[in-house]
């Protein structure tokens, strides 16, 4: 069985997705009436979550899949180890997770996360344009190798703040005080604030079009798991989100208060903010992914592809939400499937799942493909 916990906005169109498949799904929500009115129409398999609740229905076997806020990612996945059941997650794999490996192991049971959009789609961009640049003639250990990865939810028609809220507002505006790490001309840049590091990125759309972008977390460690070689010359390496051109102006303000706001006042903000930008009923909103590698040698480009991916919403429902949620659906199948190792791990690098898990990402897009930039 799989026990779906959360149903906010990202993650309906991948649970509705499982339940028509005929995929024995119990729904737990922490406001049931929420879950009824996103999929009381295909199932009645709905109750109040509560931990110990879920941790009583578990059996061996079952899949957790935790939507809900980052706080209850450990605590679902140490009760499927518990039970020897599995675990799925969009979000970034914590220290707290990654700790958890060993004991999965022994458990012989997967603990998957990073299987959303960002993180989770990127990845496996990543992945497939690291193994073609493997595979390909260009391939050397002297080139000097460029990665960036940038993506974005912005709204398809864009208004005078440069923004809408997809997801909760206080998590965009904590995001905005969170530091940086990545590489810039093969040093180690470090960043305090976005707006600290703002540049400007040309995606190759079609028209071409230009954003503003600014690293996001700490993207060193993705330099492993993206199985770059020990030997390779990295001269950049960021992973960073997307803006429409403008939005450093239309923000000043926020990034002006938002450093030293207590909590309070960071709910207050968020509140006014998603009162004035929120997206009406079916407006469209816009997701933007591009993720590059470029290699060079004595200054002249030898191998360049990115992946660039331009989706919004339409009948289906928003763009967010499918590309969050299809995903997790992808993995917990997989993880059914016997098709992922036991133990933590992130979106796979497996070049079967990776190409069968694009083709879908394929259909759920309104323009995707991978564009040789060489010459």
């Amino acid at each position: 069985m799989i026990h779906w916990c959360g149903t906010g906005l990202s993650s309906i169109p991948g649970l509705r997705r499982l339940i028509e498949a005929g995929h024995d799904v119990m729904v737990w929500n922490r406001t049931e009436t929420k879950a009824r009115e996103a999929v009381g129409d295909l199932t009645n398999r709905i109750l109040a979550f509560a931990p110990e609740a879920v941790e009583s229905a578990v059996q061996e076997g079952d899949v957790i899949v935790s939507m809900l806020p980052g706080d209850w990612h450990v605590m679902l996945a140490e009760i499927a180890i518990k039970k020897k059941a599995h675990f799925v997650s969009s979000s970034y794999i914590s220290p707290e997770m990654r700790g958890l490996d060993a004991k999965a192991k022994e458990a012989g049971v997967a603990l998957v996360n990073e299987v959303g959009l960002d993180p989770g789609i990127d990845h496996l961009m990543a992945h497939d344009l690291v193994a073609a640049y493997r595979a390909s003639g260009a391939f050397d250990p002297a080139n000097e190798i460029s990665f960036l990865s940038y993506c974005g939810g912005v709204p398809k028609e864009a208004n005078a703040f440069r923004y809408k809220f997809s997801w909760a507002p206080v998590g965009v505006l904590k995001a905005l005080r969170s530091p940086s790490r990545s590489i810039r001309h093969f040093e180690e840049l470090n960043v305090q604030r976005p707006w600290d590091a703002l540049t400007r990125y040309d995606a190759p759309l079609d028209p071409p079009e230009s954003f503003e972008v600014y690293p996001n977390r700490d993207s060193l460690p993705f330099i492993e798991q993206y199985e770059f070689g020990q030997d390779w010359k990295v001269k950049d390496f960021v992973r960073g989100t997307l803006r429409l051109n403008g939005w450093s102006e239309a923000w000043k303000d926020i990034f002006a208060e938002v450093e030293t706001a207590d909590d309070a006042r960071l709910a207050q903000m968020a509140s006014d903010l998603l009162a004035e930008n929120k997206y009406e009923e079916g407006e469209p909103d816009r997701v933007v992914l591009c993720v590059t590698l470029k290699a060079e040698k004595a200054g002249e480009t030898v191998w360049h592809k990115t992946w660039v991916m331009d989706a919004w919403g339409d009948a289906r429902g928003s763009a967010m939400a499918r590309l969050v949620s299809m995903p997790v659906s992808w993995a917990i199948e997989a993880v059914l499937n016997r098709e992922i190792k036991r133990g933590v791990s992130a979106a796979p690098s497996d070049p079967k799942l990776v190409t069968r898990w694009l083709g879908g990402v394929e259909s759920l897009a309104q323009r995707m493909m991978r564009v040789d930039e060489a010459g």
